[in-house]
C-alpha cells in the first residue's frame, strides 16, 4: 500500500482547535511534519498547539492558503463555502476530511478503534490508560479528556487508539487492527434512516478491520451479536452471561465495582474499577479483551483498571459545598441517562437527586421523545432548559421543544419543570437546594456551565 503520509510534508488544518483535529495536529508534528492551521478564536487548545510550535491563524481567510501546502485537512464542521476550502480547491491542493486523515494515519500504525452508540469514550480512555500503565505509549485521539492526560497524546509504541464515531459513517475511514463495538442503538437519526441503516454501517466498519486483526463486541447486544456473526475476521465477545470474556460475582458498592473475570470458562481473577454502574463493567470487559489480545498479562490489566483516573464529563464531581455535591455528565441519549442515574444511585443511595438535562439536538429529542420521558425515573426532580441547537434545520425546531419533553416526563411520574435560561436555573437552585443534595448537569452541550455557576454562587 502506498505510504501517503510520507508525501504530506506541509499540512494545513481548517478548524485546528477541535478536540480531534488538535490531537491529529500533534501526532503529525511528532512525525516531523510542518503543521499549521486556523480556527475562529483563541482557546486553550490552540494556545497549547502554539506552545508546541504549531502555527495557528485566527479567522478563516483566503490568504492562509498558499501553494507550498501539500494537503489541507478540514474538520467535519467546515462547510464547502469556507474561504480556505475554496482557496485550496482553486489552486488544486488536495483537501481531505479529518476522519479521512485519521484513517491515513492509522495505515502507518497499529490501530485500535473503539466504536458504539454508548460507552466508547470511557472504553477508549481505559484502553489508552491500560497501554500507558503497561509500558506502551500510544498515540491517541478520543472524544473525552482522561483525567490528567487530556483527549489526545503522542507516543512512541506504534499504537494509535481512536474513538471511532459512526456519525456520517466517518469510522469507515479507519482500518484498525482491533475494532471494538460496545453497543448499537438508534441515534443520529438526522443522518441514518433507521436501525437497519445503522447496523449496516457497523457491519461495514467490521469489514474494515485487518484480516488478521480482531473484532471485539458486546455479545448480549443482539445487534452487535448479529454484526459479529456476519463478520469475516476473528472475534472476541464479552458480556455478563455469554461471551469469551465474562463478569461474574458482581459486587456494586459505593466505592466502585468489583467482579470476577472469566475467559472461556476459566477464572482469571478479580477486577476492581473506581467507577459505578453495570455499564462500566461492560466498558472494562472491552478493555480487558483488548489487553489479552495484545498479550498483556491479566495482573497488569487488573492493576491498570483499579487505578483508572476517569474521564472528564463522565459523572465528574465539579465541587462539594456545604454537603451539596455538584456533578456533570455528558450523557445525551436515553440509554446513557438511565445508566448514569443508576450509577449515581449506587454511589449516593440516600441523596436527593436533582438533574438538569439539556437536550442535544431537536431531531434526537423528537425521534426519542418517549424514551427520554421514561429515562429519569430514578431522579427526584428534573429541570430542562431550551434544547441545544446543533445541525438541525429551522423546520425541525418547530416540531419539538423542551416544554413538550417536560410534559412527557411528568406523565411518566417524575417531577419536572421547564426553565428557559441557565441563570434562571441557577437562581432556582439557590432557593431550593439543601444540604445532602446531589445536583447533576447532564447533556452534550454547555449545560455544565450551570454546575460551575452554582458552585460559585454556593461558595459565596
Amino acid at each position: 500500500m502506498e505510504r501517503i503520509i510520507e508525501k504530506m510534508n506541509k499540512i494545513h488544518i481548517i478548524g485546528i482547535g477541535g478536540s480531534g483535529t488538535s490531537g491529529l495536529a500533534k501526532i503529525f508534528k511528532a512525525l516531523g511534519k510542518n503543521v499549521q492551521g486556523s480556527d475562529m478564536k483563541k482557546t486553550e487548545q490552540t494556545e497549547n498547539l502554539e506552545n508546541s510550535g504549531i502555527k495557528v491563524f485566527y479567522g478563516h481567510k483566503l490568504e492562509n492558503i498558499d501553494p507550498s501546502i501539500d494537503i489541507v485537512v478540514r474538520s467535519q464542521a467546515v462547510n464547502d463555502d469556507n474561504p480556505e476550502f475554496v482557496a485550496a480547491k482553486k489552486i488544486n491542493i488536495p483537501v481531505i476530511t479529518y476522519p479521512r486523515a485519521l484513517g491515513l494515519l492509522m495505515r502507518e500504525k497499529r490501530g485500535i478503534a473503539i466504536s458504539g452508540t454508548h460507552g466508547k469514550t470511557t472504553t477508549s480512555a481505559m484502553v489508552v490508560y491500560m497501554l500507558k500503565r503497561c509500558g506502551y505509549e500510544p498515540d491517541f485521539v478520543i472524544g473525552g479528556e482522561i483525567s490528567g492526560y487530556g483527549n489526545s497524546g503522542v507516543g512512541n509504541s506504534g499504537f494509535l487508539v481512536v474513538e471511532a464515531c459512526e456519525y456520517k459513517r466517518s469510522f469507515l475511514n479507519l482500518e484498525p487492527e482491533i475494532g471494538i463495538i460496545t453497543s448499537i442503538e438508534e441515534d443520529h437519526l438526522d443522518y441514518y434512516r433507521d436501525i437497519n441503516d445503522i447496523k449496516n454501517a457497523f457491519e461495514n466498519f467490521s469489514e474494515r478491520v485487518h484480516p488478521y486483526g480482531k473484532v471485539i463486541g458486546m455479545i448480549e447486544d443482539d445487534i452487535v451479536a448479529s454484526v459479529m456473526n456476519h463478520c469475516g475476521v476473528p472475534v472476541m465477545s464479552y458480556g455478563f452471561n455469554r461471551g469469551d470474556i465474562q463478569a461474574k460475582n458482581i459486587r456494586l458498592s459505593q466505592d466502585g465495582n468489583r467482579f470476577d473475570c472469566f475467559y472461556q470458562g476459566n477464572k482469571l481473577g478479580e477486577i476492581y474499577i473506581p467507577l459505578w454502574g453495570k455499564h462500566n463493567i461492560l466498558n472494562a470487559l472491552a478493555a480487558i479483551s483488548t489487553g489479552l489480545i495484545l498479550g498483556i498479562s491479566f495482573e497488569k490489566i487488573s492493576d491498570s483498571l483499579k487505578n483508572f483516573p476517569g474521564v472528564n464529563r463522565r459523572s465528574q464531581i465539579l465541587g462539594i459545598i456545604n454537603d451539596v455535591i455538584i456533578m456533570d455528565d455528558y450523557g445525551h441519549h436515553p440509554t446513557e441517562i438511565v445508566a448514569t442515574l443508576n450509577g449515581l444511585r449506587q454511589r449516593f443511595p440516600s441523596r436527593r437527586l436533582i438533574t438538569i438535562f439539556q437536550p442535544h439536538q431537536y431531531s434526537r429529542t423528537r425521534f426519542l421523545l418517549k424514551d427520554f420521558a421514561t429515562s429519569f425515573i430514578t431522579a427526584d426532580e428534573v429541570i430542562v432548559p431550551d434544547i441545544y441547537f446543533v445541525r438541525d434545520s429551522e423546520n425541525e425546531k418547530k416540531l419539538v421543544n423542551s416544554e413538550i419533553l417536560v410534559n412527557e416526563i411528568l406523565k411518566s411520574g417524575t417531577s419536572a419543570k421547564y426553565i428557559k435560561e441557565f441563570d434562571e436555573i441557577v437562581d432556582y437552585l439557590m432557593k431550593n437546594v439543601r444540604s445532602g443534595d446531589l445536583v447533576l448537569t447532564l447533556g452534550a452541550g454547555p449545560v455544565y456551565q450551570i454546575g460551575l455557576k452554582l458552585k460559585q454562587a454556593l461558595e459565596k
